[in-house]
């Protein structure tokens, strides 16, 4: 399948960090071993929602999976073109406008 997308196979330099931050560094890198997985419980959570979608904290709920993990997986589907801003919003509980994802069709 080449030319295809994998959610194993990421030519970056790994998971998101902010590099100024020798914490992040190592949240980052700690993680690395777990990201596609990760990656293919958002996406598949993300597909099954269909049209709905699902802003991030009903991702992170729907998972239990934390903020800090949940998110930057979501950005590497956006960044790889498999989910995308629906241009719908939802509100948080805290009743603050969040980005409704949805998957792409493939």
């Amino acid at each position: 399948m080449e030319g295809q997308f994998s959610l194993f196979d990421f030519d970056d330099d790994g998971p998101p960090a902010q590099w100024h931050s020798e914490t992040s560094v190592e949240a980052a890198e700690l993680i690395e071993p777990n990201a596609a997985t990760l990656r293919g419980h958002v996406l598949a959570f993300l597909r099954a929602r269909g049209e709905h979608g699902a802003i991030d904290e009903e991702v992170q709920e729907g998972l239990d999976m934390n903020p800090s993990t949940q998110r930057p997986r979501r950005i590497e589907l956006y960044n790889a073109g498999l989910v995308k801003d629906s241009d719908r919003t939802r509100l948080t509980r805290r009743c603050r406008k969040s980005v409704v994802w949805t998957a792409v069709k493939l």
